[in-house]
């Protein structure tokens, strides 16, 4: 009888354990079916609420229960996209809430209760440039609080570049400013004051 008991016991500590296994598992699998997928995660860039769209940038336009009337496509040069029913419609110059808010307005004529959400996909009229002696010169996508560090950073210097030398182009009131940027200094941790935050349309310039 007492041999009977200890694999009794022996049985059922087994099956607990396999239990308790099967059950971490299924929790497991329970987390990772809430996890974001990847091709979920970063899928459009990080727009700041308050981001003024511009000609060039990429809009996905979502109108809920409405697939037809949902669609994603491009600022035109004009500042207006084209949407079915309303044909152009200004989107330069608002906010993605501001044209969500244009757009519902507008189809009220059409639908009943219009929910219209607005994504920015693409910031292509947040731009800045880069030239002279950089690896990579041209154009660079204005990404939020992105600093004159940064972006050098993303065009990369020619064995030539005068690094102290650097300056930035802006046009202030219609007139062009310049603005020194010492990288050997900044990168020190001296002048911080010259790793200004940049501005659509500014230029950097490496000699």
């Amino acid at each position: 009888m007492k041999k009977v008991t200890k694999l009794a016991c022996l049985a059922l500590l087994g099956f607990a354990a396999v239990g308790g296994r099967a059950q971490d598992d299924s929790q497991s699998a329970a987390k990772a079916s809430k996890a974001p997928s990847p091709e979920l995660q970063g899928a459009a860039p990080e727009v700041p609420a308050e981001y003024v769209i511009g000609a060039d940038d990429t809009l996905h336009i979502a109108v809920w229960k409405e697939p037809d009337l949902s669609a994603t496509l491009p600022v035109r040069p004009d500042g207006k996209i084209s949407l079915p029913l309303l044909n152009d419609v200004p989107a330069a110059g608002l906010t993605p809430m501001q044209l969500a808010a244009s757009i519902t307005e507008k189809l009220k004529k059409y639908i009943a209760d219009p929910r219209v959400t607005v994504v920015v996909t693409a910031m292509n009229s947040r731009r800045i440039f880069v030239t002279g002696e950089v690896v990579h010169s041209g154009a660079i996508p204005l990404l939020p609080n992105m600093t004159v560090l940064q972006a050098l950073s993303s065009a990369g210097f020619t064995q030539f570049a005068n690094v102290k030398g650097i300056y930035l182009l802006r046009t202030e009131n219609g007139r062009q400013v310049k603005l020194p940027f010492n990288y050997k200094e900044v990168v020190k941790g001296n002048h911080p004051e010259q790793n200004i935050m940049l501005k659509p349309g500014d230029t950097v310039v490496v000699p």
